[in-house]
This record gives C-alpha cells, sequence and structure tokens, in this order.
C-alpha cells in the first residue's frame, strides 16, 4: 500500500490537467478520441471508451473492442500495424486524437508495442493529437506525444500493475473533472 500511496502523491497534477484541457478541445472541435492499448491496457481502453462516452460527450473508440478484425489484421497484415489499418479506415484527422494506454509506451528497439509506434507516428502525420497516460519512462508515445501522463515507478518490479491500475485512476479523474464531465453518475 505504501507504493500506490507513493505513485498517488507523485502524480503529474499539472500533466493530467492538461491532458483535461486536450480532451475539452477535442470535444469542442467535434473531434474523435481513439483510445489505444494492449493487454491489461486494451481492457482499460474499452472500460474507457464507455466513461468518455457516456459522462463526456466524447465520440470514443477503442480498436481492440473489434476483436474479429483484430485479430484479421494482425494475421493479414501484421501486428506492428494492426492499429495504423484501424486509423486510417477511420480517417483519423487534424480534429482526432488518439490516447495510449501503455505500460512502456512503445519501443521499437526492444520490440515492445511496435503497434503503438506505429499509430503514434501515424496519428502524427495525420496532424491528431497524440495523448497518453503510460508507464515507465513514457517510450515512444512520450517522446512524441502532445500531452502524455507518465505514471511515476514506485517498485520497478510492479510496474507494470501500477501503471495499469493508475491508468484507471488518472481516466477516472478525468472524466469526472468538472470541466469534462457532462452527465453525472448514477453512483
Amino acid at each position: 500500500m505504501r507504493e500506490v500511496r507513493d505513485i498517488a502523491q507523485a502524480l503529474p497534477a499539472g500533466e493530467i490537467e492538461a491532458l483535461c484541457d486536450e480532451l475539452v478541445a477535442l470535444r469542442e472541435r467535434g473531434g474523435r478520441l481513439f483510445i489505444l492499448g494492449v493487454g491489461g491496457s486494451a481492457a482499460n481502453a474499452s472500460h474507457a471508451v464507455n466513461d468518455f462516452r457516456k459522462l463526456c460527450g466524447i465520440e470514443a473508440y477503442a480498436p481492440t473492442d473489434n476483436v474479429s478484425e483484430l485479430s484479421a489484421r494482425t494475421n493479414d497484415e501484421g501486428w506492428p500495424s494492426v492499429f495504423v489499418e484501424w486509423l486510417r479506415i477511420s480517417r483519423i484527422g487534424s480534429r482526432d486524437a488518439i490516447l495510449v494506454l501503455s505500460v512502456g509506451g512503445g519501443n521499437l528497439e526492444r520490440n515492445v508495442s511496435p503497434n503503438i509506434v506505429s499509430a503514434v507516428k501515424a496519428a502524427k502525420a495525420s496532424e491528431a493529437r497524440v495523448l497518453g497516460i503510460v508507464g515507465r519512462d513514457g517510450g515512444y508515445a512520450k517522446q512524441a506525444g502532445d500531452v502524455v501522463v507518465v505514471i511515476p515507478t514506485a517498485a520497478e518490479q510492479r510496474v507494470t500493475p501500477h501503471a495499469e491500475a493508475f491508468q484507471a485512476v488518472v481516466w477516472h479523474c478525468l472524466v469526472s473533472h468538472p470541466k469534462l464531465q457532462r452527465s453525472a453518475t448514477k453512483w
């Protein structure tokens, strides 16, 4: 529990506020939010899509919610391009943003989440905003992103559970932020 407390106290409040401002601007310009994650972060992406749509009135999607398309693209085109092709078909553009949920943020040299790296590059090429909630040093998402919150590391051996758990803490802070939330929660 000490690690959880330490991470919570070290969360970058200014960056979270900047991320909130980006999402408000996205909604105001009528942009869409594409939430990308793999592994546990894919499950978080699915949950976050619901919250951004239902509570904030943001048109949001997660490519990992369509397992048929995801597996077909992986089989036919390869894992590294799975998100890029999905974004291309969705006609991602300058009004839109991607929100990367990732433990490491992608790293081609280490062959970690190459699909995240490719998606960030594609989003930048389409002039979409690149947002994120990531762990470790933030990887490529942090390097190339516009506003990327890095979850502090309290214990290297538990970086994955901490990063994935605090992705939820941060996005729940966002969807309940007075500037962003439009609909009340039932409970």
